[in-house]
């Protein structure tokens, strides 16, 4: 099924226990309208991640719809998804950018990574899905996303922040309060209610209060400057194509951002485990064709300087929330998608987004990135008093963590992520393989690893998706209660 949707019934919404499935539709008006809730639930995090990682956010969103169109097109229909934005290249892409690169090094970095996830999308789908929990055990996972998460605090705290501090700590006040005085849809989008709260904000202290004298991210120095900067808003068109941005190529800055890989599958698996649970299907077969799908669409969208791209819980919310599966609704929230980019003051309105707003927001996202993968350990009950999982996972996080470096020669060296990520997925293996017998015999008690079974493809993490809703994996997916 690809575009040959079946009308559900007289096209209204479902009753209380019917659903809508993937290959059906309601009447094209409601159809357009859950559409537009899609677009309104991934858009917080699809523009905030590129500005954090110094994207072009008019391009990533508009690469966002191509990228879901690609997605269905691939799974032919059977995984219901939305792909926006990932946050799991973030850390990476600080790491590349505070080593010189510029926006071409880290569009043509994210590009490798898609091309090896398309690649471990296709060894799933020969393999078969147990190969996921063989290959990345849920204690692994586990270490690798909250390395990923933690690791960025410095960024936080050390180029958003000191921004405009009062700013920075409203923001991230009203992002905790909403995501808990509010409940269903709204809490989910917490973060774009918190981006809006403290734009608006910083235009209000402006007329005010006048300038702040702080440090300005983009001068590298403390200056006297607005908060927010309309120049770029003025001289925008209303209609054309964003910018694109060719990848420029280095193994140095691939390594960087590759261990974003490991969450991308587990992420991806968690969603398929999700969307099966819903609708009521065994999509397994499939997963293999979700992960690659995700790979050739971070390799599209990068090829011309967009955002890598990764299924979105906040999207499976609101499935869960409507009970409505249609795929059709996805192609009109890609639409709308690609519309949009199409609008390039959009784009520089979003752009112009003040520093410290991120820096409120930050915090929070950063923070929940690296306890989703103590959410790993917690729901695959992993055992920490067993050497196996204690003493490689220790260090890899130390060194993920605290950006420890291991310097080969002038060009090339691992560090910070990239080496975490290694000695922690590395040293996992050689310590299973060095242990003693009873060390092994406990780690097979561990849901999630067993000599070749492995129930967990689906815990990696998740979040409140709606009222009777699934659990979902996920790494990126911020726009709900943390």
């Amino acid at each position: 099924m690809a575009f040959g949707w079946k009308l559900y019934g007289d096209g209204k919404t479902p009753p209380l226990g019917e659903a809508v499935a993937p290959e059906e539709r309601l009447s094209w008006p409601l159809t357009v309208g859950i559409g537009a809730q899609h677009v309104v639930a991934m858009f917080g995090a699809t523009f905030v991640f590129p500005l954090i990682m110094g994207l072009d956010a008019n391009l990533a969103i508009m690469m966002s719809g191509i990228a879901t169109i690609i997605f269905l097109l691939i799974v032919q229909g059977k995984v219901p998804s939305y792909l926006g934005t990932s946050a799991a290249f973030v850390g990476g892409v600080t790491a590349v950018r505070a080593q010189g690169g510029d926006s071409s090094d880290v569009v043509g970095a994210i590009l490798v990574s898609g091309i090896v996830l398309a690649l471990v999308g296709l060894l799933i789908q020969a393999a078969g899905p147990r190969v996921v929990n063989r290959v990345l055990p849920p204690a692994v996972t586990g270490a690798v996303v909250l390395l990923i998460g933690f690791n960025l605090a410095p960024v936080a705290a050390g180029t958003y922040w000191p921004q405009d501090q009062w700013v920075a700590l409203a923001t991230m006040a009203f992002v905790i309060v909403v995501s808990l005085a509010l409940r269903g849809f709204w809490a989910r989008i917490s973060i774009l209610l918190g981006l809006v709260f403290g734009y608006l904000l910083s235009l209000l202290l402006d007329a005010t209060t006048g300038q702040i004298t702080s440090f300005d991210a983009g001068a590298g120095e403390v200056t006297t400057h607005d908060r927010v900067n309309f120049d770029a808003v003025g001289t925008a068109d209303w209609f054309g194509l964003p910018e694109l941005t060719g990848p420029s190529f280095s193994v140095n800055f691939s390594l960087l951002v590759l261990p974003a890989v490991i969450a991308l599958v587990a992420e991806n698996a968690g969603h398929v485990k999700a969307v099966g649970e819903m609708t009521k299907r065994d999509l397994d077969p499939v997963l293999g064709r979700a992960v690659f799908a995700d790979g050739v669409a971070t390799v599209v969208a990068t090829s011309v300087g967009g955002s890598p791209t990764t299924t979105y819980a906040e999207n499976i919310g609101v499935m869960a929330a409507t009970r409505v599966y249609s795929t059709a609704a996805y192609y009109v929230a890609a639409i709308v998608a690609i519309l949009l980019g199409l609008v390039p003051k959009f784009g520089a309105i979003v752009n112009a987004t003040p520093g410290a707003v991120l820096g409120g927001i930050t915090v929070v996202l950063y923070g929940m990135i690296g306890l989703l993968g103590a959410k790993i350990w917690k729901e695959n009950r992993v055992d920490f008093a067993n050497p196996i999982n204690l003493v490689p996972l220790a260090a890899g996080i130390i060194i993920g963590i605290g950006n420890v470096n291991l310097v080969f020669s002038d060009e090339f060296s691992l560090g910070g992520i990239s080496l975490g990520t290694i000695v922690a997925v590395a040293g996992w293996h050689v310590a299973r393989a060095l242990a003693p017998a009873e060390m092994k015999a406990a780690l097979t008690q561990e849901t999630g690893f067993a000599a070749g079974t492995g129930p967990a493809l689906g815990a990696s993490g998740g979040h409140r998706v709606g009222p009777g809703g699934a659990d979902p994996s996920d790494v990126d997916r911020v726009n709900r209660t943390p």
